[in-house]
């Protein structure tokens, strides 16, 4: 049987009421299908008659009245699912981030203590890298001295360092907010 087009005119509140009575369970099992939480596929779907109640007066439905509710009720889903992986990814990202928080407090108390991390940090480095590194960023000198002092070339020296610091970014990457914090940079 083929539904009836639904025009303003007929959506009072008896069709309004026969329509959710008919359609209420198959949209909501629809909805179930993808939607893991029963609560969640009711709300989509008291959303959706909600909706309808709202623009009965300026609603056309020129298609069957199935075809027009499950496109609503699809549409829907998809909306809710791509809300939820963009809060599962906020989730997955704000729990490391207050794990990362939560091992940072612990893991120093005083200056001694995040020197320790940053020179660990540092020894972990190669040998040629660490050495190229200490001589930049803590002995300060330039990269010109660095290379004429251990005869290589002033591009060799700029390649460390970016080795060095990549390597470092990640060796400290749980510690970069207390490192920008107490290093003042700007």
């Amino acid at each position: 049987m083929k539904d009836p087009i639904v025009y303003p005119s007929q959506f009072g509140q008896n069709s309004f009421d026969h329509i959710y009575v008919v359609y209420y369970p198959r949209m909501i099992r629809f909805a179930r299908e993808y939607i893991l939480q029963i609560e969640d596929a009711e709300n989509i779907v008291q959303d959706i008659f909600l909706s309808l109640w709202e623009k009965r007066e300026v609603l056309e439905v020129k298609i069957s009245l199935t075809a027009y509710l499950f496109t609503l009720v699809r549409n829907r889903c998809l909306n809710f699912l791509r809300h939820q992986a963009i809060k599962d990814e906020f989730s997955k990202e704000f729990e490391a981030k207050r794990i990362a928080l939560e091992e940072l407090n612990h893991s120093f108390s005083s200056d001694e203590d995040i020197e320790t991390i940053v020179n660990e940090a540092i020894n972990k480095l190669p040998e040629r890298c660490k050495a190229i590194f200490i001589k930049s960023r803590i002995e300060g000198k330039k990269y010109k001295e660095i290379a004429e002092e251990l005869d290589v070339s002033v591009n060799t020296v700029e390649n460390q360092i970016a080795i060095a610091l990549r390597k470092l970014r990640l060796e400290l990457k749980d510690y970069l907010p207390l490192l920008l914090f107490l290093l003042d940079v700007k």
